[in-house]
């Protein structure tokens, strides 16, 4: 449904290089970067709201990038809504019909069922302004689906959003997406919303794709030590490879699966898959670290075990149990424990 090729986009001090990339009509494909990574200019671009100095994008089998955004069928979602403060919600979602030959009548009717799909029918006559994050983003939505597009564009969707509105967004996201059969494509720099919507992703850095995949593959299979990080592969070591053997944080390992055939490289495992424990405490055939503590800290519900191992710094998740029965704190000698099929391999370029 979008194909980008070799879009290239330059500014003083940023340019988008060469970025190719393939959105499936039906499909839910999220773009994930950092701020400034260049991942609003990908859905500009697809929108016609910023012009490519290079390359060629394809929506629906036809070359738009020539074309103006009113003549690529495609809705832009930014994060803060751009609703008329001066409409109500009826009047916003009915709004762009009148430039895609939809009649009046019939545009109400359509606009009225999506605001019953998306929970808005009892605020159609509202303001903007008396609405909450979530009502607005809904009704964006609406305004975006009822012109009929090919494609809708989400600029960080559920980024403005408190808490306890962000799960009821992602539902929604998830049913209309579903039930309509659009093609969706969201940028987002939140790991979380990708997992939980899209089939397919993408991570962009300082304007280069560094990977396309599955979502779960990115989670699970980073092709970078920049998209580990990004996806929360926070351990991430130099290593070294020889005669079947990985050798990071001052520890050799031998007897691991799929080693690569690279000498040197970069040795990747989550939080989630290494464990604090005593030795005796691990599965036969467990790869074992010991190291000190040097921190403990907690967000929320979560604690995480900073530990020195070797020359370098691990990252565990523990749980309260293990923090207060065995006193796990700073200065405290300590095992790790990981399953060698966890541990992720990564080449040395990125």
């Amino acid at each position: 449904m979008i194909r980008l090729t070799d879009l290239t986009i330059r500014f003083p001090g940023f340019t988008l290089d060469h970025i190719s990339l393939h959105v499936r009509r039906g499909e839910f494909f999220a773009l994930m970067g950092s701020t400034g990574s260049g991942k609003t200019l990908v859905l500009e671009s697809v929108a016609g709201l910023t012009k490519p100095s290079g390359g060629t994008v394809r929506v629906g089998g036809r070359d738009v990038t020539r074309l103006p955004p009113e003549e690529r069928n495609v809705s832009l979602v930014y994060q803060d809504h751009a609703l008329f403060p001066h409409l109500t919600v009826l009047q916003n979602v009915m709004y762009g019909q009148r430039y895609h030959g939809i009649a009046k009548e019939e545009g109400r009717r359509q606009a009225r069922e999506l605001l019953d799909t998306l929970g808005l029918s009892r605020l159609e006559n509202r303001r903007p302004e008396h609405l909450s994050g979530g009502e607005k983003q809904r009704t964006a939505l609406a305004r975006a689906l009822a012109c009929g597009p090919d494609v809708i564009l989400l600029d960080e969707p559920l980024s403005s959003l408190d808490p306890q509105f962000r799960g009821e967004l992602r539902r929604t996201l998830k049913h209309v997406h579903e039930t309509t059969g659009t093609t969706f494509l969201m940028v987002t720099h939140d790991f979380a919303d990708a997992m939980i919507l899209a089939e397919r992703g993408a991570v962009i850095k300082d304007g280069r794709l560094h990977q396309q995949d599955t979502v779960a593959n990115i989670f699970r299979r980073p092709a970078t030590p920049f998209t580990a990080s990004f996806v929360g592969m926070t351990n991430v070591f130099p290593a070294r490879y020889a005669q079947g053997c990985c050798t990071f944080a001052g520890h050799a390992f031998e007897g691991l699966p799929e080693l690569p055939a690279w000498q040197t490289g970069f040795a990747a495992l989550r939080p989630e898959d290494v464990f604090v424990g005593s030795a005796g405490d691990f599965p036969e055939g467990w790869r074992i670290l010991r190291g000190t503590v040097e921190r403990v800290e907690r967000e929320g519900f979560t604690w995480t075990a900073v530990v020195h191992c070797g020359d370098q710094t691990l990252t565990a998740l523990v749980d309260r149990h293990m923090v207060l029965s065995r006193g796990l704190e700073s200065g405290s000698t300590v095992t790790l424990g990981f399953a060698g099929e966890h541990l992720h391999h990564m080449p040395e370029n990125d």
